[in-house]
């Protein structure tokens, strides 16, 4: 891609950026922004170097902007609302884009335009997308990369949205405007503490764990939906010690006496060793992980780049794991 072109593309993502507020009080939203991070008018204020009820007057023309109550105003300090904390996230979101823009237009000036962005799911962000992000920027020293970290409906909706460059995450994922690469699949396996009775056995299957406390993912999860399956399957209801919202955190509550769980290798290995066992889940169960991309993207070398150095950290775990497999 030559420099012109990317100075082209950079300058339609700044405008995208921009277009995205144009029908929106800016000032309003940062102090919409501060308000609920700060906690208080008076800190947002001393934040904006505005008086308080100008940062009051501001947040109440957004609310009447957006018809929508972002803070409850009932008792003596103003509680967001959950309406203001859903608008909150996707606020907070374009308005640090926006506070990029200078930063941005200093690497066009610089000539420094190459940029990769990256999402991953949480479920796999520490076992593959950091460990090849890392070997990525080592060899691209000039090359822009961000890496970010969303739950799977929320990454789909912004690759969707032609946010990111490139999505590592659960597969499947159905989307019209998202293509997926399947990369891997990985084996099931009961994390239990180490001296857990069923730390000693070769294989767990899913009668073993018909009356031991298990730590499962809340609702609305794939993995969830996937292991609710597998005891369905079983004619199995499993004793429930708590539900977590992510799979790395049920594994530290099995190391913390909560429990045993479900997961895979890549997301165990977060886990001290010391404090847990990961015994396979017979039958066998695999989870299948890849890539996702924006069915409209435009071609970038970064990126593929970037794909090849993920294969080759995939096959690296594939070659030192019987519960890993690389799928060509």
């Amino acid at each position: 891609m030559t420099v012109i072109a990317k100075n082209a593309k950079m300058f339609y993502l700044l405008a995208k950026i921009v277009s995205d507020v144009a029908n929106m009080n800016i000032k309003a939203l940062r102090a919409f922004r501060a308000t609920l991070s700060a906690g208080s008018l008076a800190a947002a204020a001393n934040i904006l170097h505005l008086s308080q009820p100008a940062v009051s007057r501001l947040i109440s023309g957004l609310e009447g902007e957006l018809r929508l109550d972002l803070f409850d105003r009932s008792g003596r300090n103003l509680t967001p609302t959950p309406e203001g904390l859903a608008f909150y996230r996707e606020a907070g979101r374009i308005l640090d884009n926006l506070d990029e823009i200078p930063g941005i237009a200093d690497e066009i000036r610089a000539g420094r335009t190459q940029n990769l962005r990256i999402v991953a799911m949480p479920r796999i962000a520490r076992a593959l997308a950091s460990p090849a992000v890392g070997q990525f920027v080592r060899a691209n020293p000039d090359t822009n990369v961000s890496l970010d970290v969303r739950a799977r409906r929320e990454a789909g909706k912004w690759l969707a949205g032609r946010e990111y460059d490139v999505g590592i995450g659960a597969l499947p994922v159905e989307h019209p405007d998202i293509q997926t690469e399947l990369l891997l699949r990985v084996r099931a396996q009961a994390v239990v503490p180490v001296n857990h009775p069923l730390a000693d056995l070769k294989e767990v299957s899913v009668d073993d764990l018909a009356d031991v406390p298990v730590v499962r993912l809340m609702h609305g999860l794939l993995l969830r939906d996937q292991l609710d399956d597998m005891f369905r399957s079983a004619g199995i209801l499993p004793i429930q010690t708590c539900e977590v919202a992510s799979s790395s955190l049920a594994c530290a509550l099995v190391a913390d006496g909560g429990g045993v769980t479900i997961a895979d290798e890549l997301v165990a290995a977060d886990v001290d060793q010391t404090r847990v066992r990961t015994v396979p889940i017979s039958p066998e169960r695999w989870m299948s992980f890849g890539l996702l991309f924006p069915v409209h993207s435009e071609p970038n070398a970064a990126r593929d780049q970037f794909v090849e150095v993920l294969k080759s950290h995939v096959a690296t775990l594939a070659a030192s794991s019987q519960s890993i497999e690389v799928v060509s």
